[in-house]
């Protein structure tokens, strides 16, 4: 499995979804298909990245993404190193850009990092020689959760292209709706927000999203309903009166689901908060494809970084 210019990103990064056109997007996607059979194979193993290495740096807690970088890089048979808050040198006061330059001392080819920050990859793009994903940066943006979304919808459907995707919870916090609205608006999909008031940013027409604050609204006639967590530590006010009201108003139980088609399907980035922003039976329920994501994640992600190294060695 060697990387050619057919196989290849035109940047070094990732960073937004506005990085890549949606040729490049396909390309993910279908290059993820190949990957997903790796995972179905008795020996998960390929040799696309012998030899490179790939540092995670996760200044937040994670589980899926972090775990399925790993997963990914593993099966792509790079050497990784990971790095934790808690673990660094960054409880005794070093800087993001120090840490950076740490790690950059050891030559690594690939750097995924996760940051509170809105911008800290962006940041580390401008000051690393390695490529730079990004993994989640404060309410910004969560490229390749948006790319494994985007693969289970068209695995699921066969299109992205015509479909109504509602996307509902706390809009004003999740980098999930803006990396979403952008993949999913650039590939010819219809995205309707739907939150609380208070929780709708401002905007979000200019990413070609429609917002209400009717849940009724938003899941009538939708191919994919796609759940949001709301979440109470980045809130720095008051937002919601109350957990229940919130369910009462904006959770999605089974009743609400029939307003979407009767083939829609159920999806939740994670992780969730049963009873909060989703009924367990929904959040079980044969609709649903969070498992799904899950699973996805780790092909999408090995897309993603078989991808980058392809144009890395051009460039060599």
């Amino acid at each position: 499995m060697t990387a050619t210019a057919a196989t290849a990103l035109r940047t070094r990064h990732l960073l937004s979804i506005d990085d890549i056109n949606e040729a490049e997007i396909a390309l993910v996607l279908d290059t993820a298909v190949a990957m997903k059979e790796v995972g179905a194979r008795s020996i998960k193993k390929v040799p696309a990245l012998r030899g490179r290495t790939v540092v995670n740096l996760f200044f937040e807690p994670s589980t899926r993404t972090r775990l399925s970088f790993e997963l990914a890089e593993k099966r792509l048979s790079a050497d990784t190193m990971g790095m934790t808050t808690a673990g660094s040198s960054v409880v005794k006061g070093e800087t993001l850009i120090d840490t950076a330059k740490t790690l950059e001392a050891m030559s690594p080819d690939m750097i995924v990092v996760r940051h509170a920050s809105s911008g800290a990859a962006h940041l580390l793009s401008r000051v690393c020689r390695s490529s730079i994903i990004n993994a989640g940066d404060g309410t910004h943006e969560h490229p390749t959760q948006a790319l494994l979304d985007a693969f289970t919808i068209r695995e699921r459907k066969g299109r992205l292209a015509g479909l109504r995707v509602a996307i509902v919870g706390d809009l004003l916090h999740s980098r999930v709706l803006r990396s979403n609205a952008l993949l999913l608006t650039k590939m010819g999909a219809s995205v309707v927000a739907c939150g609380p008031a208070t929780l709708i940013p401002l905007g979000l027409d200019r990413l070609g999203v429609t917002s209400t604050t009717s849940m009724d609204e938003a899941c009538e006639g939708a191919d994919v309903v796609m759940m949001l967590r709301v979440q109470h530590e980045r809130m720095h006010g008051l937002f919601l009166p109350s957990v229940r009201e919130y369910f009462t108003l904006f959770g999605l139980n089974a009743e609400r689901l029939k307003r979407a088609k009767t083939d829609a399907i159920v999806m939740h980035p994670g992780p969730m908060n049963r009873g909060v922003e989703i009924a367990s039976d929904v959040a079980d329920g044969s609709q649903s494809v969070i498992l799904d994501q899950v699973a996805n994640g780790v092909a999408v992600r090995m897309a993603v970084l078989y991808l980058l190294a392809g144009e890395s060695k051009e460039n060599e």
